[in-house]
């Protein structure tokens, strides 16, 4: 018989039940921690920081700070009736302190008409409710309701904030909290005097969460000075009416504030990434290939695949040195050069990853492979993602295929083949040399370089003729799409150049070349096919991805700003906003398109995961790609949404022949659940990518002289006009950013005949193209899309993350381009990764008697000692596992 151990916090239970003597033992939890894991400190703290904050009382004053929450019936009923407007809270990151706004679920309240978003102003009307959080609104009187703050920041410019009278928002307070969305926060303690002047004994703290939407939280810690300049992550357990700021009580400490690991590993528990190094559990389920049992094709598969190794010339183009090989292409000329075959084949994760498998609740759960700008966490374990999944060159490989015959001078599609292949790579190109072979342009391919000079030259025709097609096929497919109404849309995008121990070589903007375009072209076209076939198949429960469409408001800045050039631009589809954007073209500054197509991206919604049973057909539409069907089947290395689409392409596949899907699939109400976890993820993904390279070039910056150092100075494209400055654009870093003309000691920004700028006693007017100073030295003006210099320089925040300031030091563009030295982003990144050796170098000094780090531990960059919190989070899971398993 097993012994079984109860833990409790009922102490009359313990009292009743521990001595009983049948083989169950009820204990405590400080009893358990104390005899089960007496070294477990994390554990012993986080019991310490609860029961600490269960004990305390919250204040001696009953007195209510804020309003109490109306019950849950009336605010339903309330809702109903359309008094009150449901929808999710959502703190201005620039105003945190006194703005926020609650966007209507379903855009429109039926008794108000609203169709935008209520605002909130001040903590009073926001009610202890927290960033995310779904709350019930109900409007105030039109007489309280403001205008849009136009100043660039708080505590800037007129002592009176800047709003647009003319422009009213409906203005209201929060009655009611639907559903808390709190999760794990990063927090800093306050400096010791501060603590001091907190309380007495220093054990209630009001810490600073790093992300400022949050308000303080206090908590209770015997450790306020030994963690003073630590981040250490908290949670909120209430928040009690009768109290300024919510309660809480913290899990772990991360590490010291500034270290690049703790200032990672922060952005990751901010955007609610967890991602610890795969189990032993997930491991035995892969596959082994190493030099004593080295992987092999299953004969049992080449019977069953349709084989392409020694028929189809197959290559890739990808990044170069990328590992996870996700897609390669094949063109070949058919019945006498009448007809071509256009092939894209995609690795075939799914041969690999079983559903339900851990691997595959695993992936599930993370949705996608995480980008940073030193690493990246895979969605799925190594043996996988760099190696019998990714289609690498020379070696065979299992893939999904779709292969179109198309008619050589129409291109028109005679036919499409879907289905299970077995490939060989002939070459793994990357995009630099693909474009070289078809310039024309003398360029080394590896694969061909141990050949003699005949055969040599011959498989290099036949790779750039190949590529040729496939780049006059692309060019077909792309103006199809341009006629339909496609967009051709502008964003920073920034590639990490990773070494071969995986440290960063280089950080660099991708270089639009054309090759580029061929291959997304071939992976759209893919995608569209794909979609057309598992919506045709299973109307009902098919993973799809549309593009709504935007809100036309939200045009409103790009229509301005263009029309300050004489541009107009029309946003009444997709094909007029394309037409518009392909006219608005400045001979002089081509900056100035790219900032508009820049500005047109900001404006768009963000394309979203759904299951085809949960929409009506008509809202299937893809406005960026201008497509009917799309959905995501070229990725499934990185992408979860590829692998649920992948099983049913193989189940429509299975089903064209007459046979059953091998797994029962998924539901609508299942499919919708998973397409909003990873839409939610994908989010997670791209806000973690965004604040890596803010961390990075902050990182690169705060070592440098802003005074001295020529990298910190850099020509600007100004994009937006505020009350006390501008909104500009770094085209060499990427960075965008407030420029202020007016400071907070009422001085302006005055420009000399040369330029040159300084701060003098003046004045500011806006206009709605410019921004004019007065000052002793004459009139200023910065006006829209003037190219300006700045001097780029480090914001440091010991709560909050580091930001980049933007000072104007001349109203005209840099005079002399950058020096040779200042290699934009390249040099940004190659820069911090020295500095960060450096720091790595003397921290292993300092630290030679630690342990060496195992495996796990360098690539994950993750501790695998136990702790309580990764402890919960098994346990939880497990939780979430078993229950799935019994429903």
């Amino acid at each position: 018989m097993m012994d079984v151990v109860m833990i409790t916090e009922d102490q009359d239970a313990v009292a009743r039940y521990s001595s009983l003597n049948s083989g169950v033992y009820v204990i405590s939890v400080q009893d358990y921690l104390q005899n089960f894991w007496p070294e477990l400190q994390a554990a012993h703290d986080l019991y310490g920081s609860i029961s600490q904050t269960l004990q305390e009382k919250e204040s001696v004053s009953t007195e209510k700070e804020f309003t109490e929450h109306l019950p849950a019936e009336v605010l339903e009923a309330g809702i109903k009736s359309g008094r009150y407007i449901q929808g999710t809270l959502n703190v201005n990151k620039y105003r945190p302190q006194n703005e926020a706004s609650v966007r209507p679920e379903g855009l429109t309240n039926k008794s108000t008409g609203l169709s935008r978003e209520v605002w909130v102003y001040g903590n009073k009307n926001r009610n202890r409710a927290v960033h995310g959080d779904v709350v019930v609104v109900e409007l105030l009187p039109k007489s309280e309701w403001k205008g849009k703050v136009t100043a660039l920041t708080e505590g800037h410019g007129e002592e009176k904030r800047g709003e647009d009278e003319s422009k009213l928002m409906p203005t209201g307070c929060i009655v009611g909290i639907q559903q808390r969305n709190w999760r794990d926060y990063v927090v800093t303690f306050p400096l010791r005097e501060a603590t001091q002047s907190q309380s007495r004994n220093s054990q209630r703290i009001l810490t600073v969460p790093w992300d400022s939407r949050i308000p303080k939280i206090r908590i209770s810690t015997q450790q306020a000075d030994a963690l003073q300049d630590h981040r250490v992550v908290v949670r909120i357990d209430s928040w009690e009416s009768t109290s300024l700021y919510p309660n809480g009580h913290s899990v772990r400490v991360l590490g010291l504030a500034g270290e690049l690991e703790t200032e990672v590993q922060t952005i990751l528990i901010e955007n609610s990434i967890h991602v610890p190094p795969f189990s032993d559990a997930q491991l035995r389920e892969m596959p082994v290939n190493s030099p004593e049992k080295p992987w092999r094709v299953d004969p049992a598969q080449v019977a069953q695949r349709r084989d392409l190794r020694e028929s189809h010339l197959v290559f890739s183009i990808d990044p170069q040195g990328c590992e996870d090989v996700d897609d390669t292409l094949s063109v070949r000329s058919l019945a006498g050069g009448t007809l071509l075959e256009l092939g894209v084949h995609i690795a075939d994760v799914t041969h690999f990853v079983a559903k339900g498998s851990l691997t595959d609740l695993e992936a599930r759960a993370r949705a996608t492979t995480y980008y940073l700008a030193d690493r990246r966490y895979d969605m799925l374990p190594a043996v996988l993602s760099a190696d019998l999944c990714s289609l690498l060159g020379g070696v065979d490989r299992y893939a999904m295929s779709v292969l179109w015959e198309l008619d050589a001078q129409t291109l028109a599609v005679n036919k499409v083949w879907y289905g299970r292949t077995l490939i060989r790579s002939s070459y793994q190109l990357h995009y630099e040399l693909a474009q070289a072979l078809l310039n024309g342009e003398q360029a080394e391919v590896p694969e061909l370089a141990q050949l003699g000079s005949e055969e040599k030259d011959a498989k290099l025709v036949q790779l750039t003729q190949a590529l040729e097609k496939l780049t006059h096929v692309a060019r077909h497919l792309r103006a199809r799409r341009d006629r339909g109404g496609a967009l051709e849309l502008e964003g920073v995008e920034v590639r990490a150049q990773l070494d071969e121990d995986r440290n960063i070589a280089a950080l660099v903007p991708r270089q639009p070349l054309e090759v580029h375009e061929t291959v997304a072209e071939c992976m759209i076209y893919a995608n569209h096919w794909v979609a057309r076939k598992i919506q045709e198949t299973f109307p009902h429960q098919a993973l799809l991805r549309l593009h709504p469409l935007p809100r036309q408001e939200f045009f409103s800045q790009l229509v301005e700003s263009a029309g300050t050039r004489g541009f107009s631009i029309d946003t009444r589809s997709n094909k007029d906003l394309a037409d518009s954007l392909d006219r608005a073209v400045d001979p002089q500054d081509p900056l100035v398109n790219r900032m508009l197509r820049m500005m047109a991206t900001q404006a768009m919604s963000q394309a979203l995961y759904f299951s085809t049973g949960a929409l009506p057909q008509d809202q299937y539409y893809h406005y960026g790609l201008a497509l009917d069907y799309y959905t995501h089947f070229t990725s499934p290395i990185r992408r979860y949404a590829d692998i649920v689409v992948h099983r049913l392409l193989t189940a429509a596949v299975d089903m064209e022949n007459g046979l059953s899907p091998s797994k029962a699939l998924d539901s609508n109400r299942e499919l919708e659940e998973i397409a909003q976890h990873i839409n939610t993820k994908h989010r997670a993904a791209q806000h973690v990518q965004n604040w890596s390279t803010k961390l990075f070039q902050c990182l690169y910056f705060k070592e440098r002289d802003p005074q001295t150092d020529q990298c910190c100075v850099a020509d600007a494209l100004i994009y937006a006009i505020h009350d006390d400055g501008v909104l500009v654009f770094v085209p060499q870093y990427g960075v965008k950013g407030p420029v202020y003309v007016k400071n907070r000691e009422g001085q302006v920004v005055a420009a000399g005949q040369d330029g040159s700028c300084e701060w003098q006693n003046g004045s500011v007017r806006r206009h709605s193209d410019h921004i004019t100073t007065s000052s002793s030295r004459g009139t200023s003006t910065f006006r829209l899309f003037d190219h300006i210099t700045v001097r780029i320089s480090v914001q440091s925040s010991r709560c909050h993350a580091d930001s980049l300031n933007l000072e104007v030091i001349s109203n005209k563009p840099p005079q002399q381009p950058p020096q040779p030295r200042c290699q934009g982003r390249s040099q940004l990144v190659q820069e911090v990764v020295r500095l960060a050796e450096e720091a790595s170098q003397q921290a292993q000094e300092k630290e030679a008697r630690r342990i060496k780090p195992s495996r796990e531990e360098r690539e994950f960059c993750q501790s695998k000692s136990p702790n309580l919190y990764s402890l919960l989070e098994e346990i939880r899971e497990l939780a979430l596992l078993d229950c799935a398993s019994t429903a």
